[in-house]
């Protein structure tokens, strides 16, 4: 949760901000510290890299967050989380990490120590994580490795 409000912070922007806003938001932030701009001064152009990086990094975290990217990918997260079990999680500081048996890696943020350790405790964790993980916090698709056989 933390990384999500640092985030819109860095672009002032709350969490009812459509991705046209954000996009605005974004290459406006980016004209400003482009290291391209700082050429004549190394200095600031280390600055401005580092700057950049972070924009970057924000922008493409909070679309892939973001409800409207959420819609375009209904169906692929739905087929997911109903057709193929966890075959891996992991959790640190309430992000929990989500691997499944197709390859698709999510990201539930802000998911309590309490729910976690049911789910560790769960004898149907894919169950558990369906009814009170899946569609309870704010995720991210994080990746899709090649399909499993």
């Amino acid at each position: 949760m933390k990384r999500i409000q640092e985030s819109r912070k860095l672009f002032n922007i709350d969490h009812t901000a459509d991705l046209g806003a954000l996009k605005v938001n974004y290459r406006s932030m980016m004209k400003l510290w482009h290291p391209d701009k700082f050429h004549n001064d190394p200095e600031q152009a280390v600055v401005a890299e580092q700057t950049s990086q972070s924009i970057i990094e924000a922008y493409h975290f909070l679309v892939s967050i973001h409800p409207e990217t959420h819609e375009v990918n209904a169906e692929s997260y739905a087929l997911t989380i109903n057709s193929c079990v966890i075959t891996d999680f992991d959790y640190k500081g309430q992000t929990l990490k989500v691997t499944f048996q197709d390859g698709s890696i999510y990201e539930y943020f802000g998911v309590p120590r309490n729910i976690y350790v049911k789910l560790v405790n769960s004898p149907t964790q894919t169950r558990f994580a369906r009814r009170h993980i899946f569609q309870s916090f704010v995720m991210r698709n994080v990746t899709k490795s090649a399909v499993l056989v």
